[in-house]
């Protein structure tokens, strides 16, 4: 059994604080929709947007995206349920976020890195930064492939007019839109997020990760000390791995290439079922649970898919 403190630091105020944000995110994305701002966004990502043929409500949730990665993803859950995008058009919208995504936690994990690595965080960062851009671009050029072309200069195509705004009208309408979403937000998220928090505390996730991080045979071609800094970031977190990393750095037992060898297999290994147990809830609260996953799967895949490009390019290189 749990006790009150425990249901309250693990489950009750996480839980809390996910809704708020959810719900926060919901309110500014139809605000910003209701008050025709998408049209301003969208012409910051226009050049892209227009060669991947894309909707312009994509290039707005881009640009979002750089801010807050909850709104970006209710601007495209709200477009989506009102047929403004096909499905794949949402499939590619959402993995189109993933540059400005990768930017907005960018400051936090640098500033973590660089005391811990040194000058393995240079080369680190700017691989992860290379495979974010590639992710970015396979996105364009495969929106170019499958999409139909969309009107010349549609610099405003899909998005409300210039009509004069009415503030009781853009509040009625926004708070309509939050409340009904707001109920997909209840009714999925709480549910999914005390499941994994059950889960997370009878241990499933820590034995998925220790079972993984015991089974790494296949990583060879890695030092016995880059092994250890990859079981790590899987049975614990990423701040563990760059603490082990910096500590043998400054040994002299491993040097830059090896460390970024193993933060890339790390970040690889670890990232699915991460992605599973912190991406999922809040997910579900945005979209269908049954979309939320296949998004998940795909941003993962295209994830996963990129950094194992680089790292292999490093690897060969170096």
């Amino acid at each position: 059994m749990f006790t009150m403190y425990e249901l309250w630091s693990g489950l009750g105020f996480p839980l809390l604080k996910i809704c708020l944000f959810i719900a926060l995110g919901v309110f500014v994305g139809n605000l910003i929709e209701s008050m025709n701002w998408t049209r301003f966004m969208a012409r910051l990502a226009a050049p892209l947007t227009r060669l991947g043929r894309l909707r312009d409500i994509s290039g707005a949730s881009f640009s979002m995206a750089f801010f807050s990665g909850i709104t970006a993803n209710t601007m495209l859950a709200e477009a989506y349920s009102q047929n403004r995008l096909t499905y794949r058009e949402l499939v590619l919208s959402n993995l189109f976020n993933s540059l400005p995504t990768y930017f907005l936690h960018l400051p936090t994990t640098f500033f973590i890195m660089v005391p811990l690595i040194k000058a393995a965080a240079l080369p680190y960062i700017l691989l992860t930064i290379t495979a974010a851009l590639l992710r970015t671009l396979a996105v364009v050029v495969l929106g170019r492939l499958i999409l139909e072309p969309k009107p010349e200069q549609c610099v405003q195509c899909q998005l409300p007019g210039d009509a004069e705004l009415n503030w009781r009208q853009v509040m009625d309408k926004v708070w309509q839109r939050f409340k009904s979403r707001f109920k997909m937000i209840i009714i999925f998220t709480v549910p999914i997020y005390t499941l994994f928090f059950i889960l997370q505390q009878a241990g499933f996730f820590d034995w998925v990760e220790k079972s993984m991080a015991e089974h790494v045979h296949f990583l060879a071609w890695l030092s016995p000390q880059a092994l250890s800094i990859v079981a790590l970031q899987l049975a614990a977190e990423l701040s563990a791995g760059l603490a082990a990393a910096g500590a043998m750095m400054d040994s002299g037992a491993l040097g830059v290439r090896e460390v970024v060898l193993a933060l890339l297999t790390g970040n690889v290994l670890s990232s699915p079922m991460r992605a599973v147990r912190h991406q999922m809830p809040y997910y579900a609260g945005i979209f269908s649970p049954g979309l939320a996953a296949r998004l998940i799967f795909y941003n993962q895949s295209l994830r996963v898919g990129s950094l194992i490009l680089v790292g292999s390019v490093y690897y060969l290189l170096t």
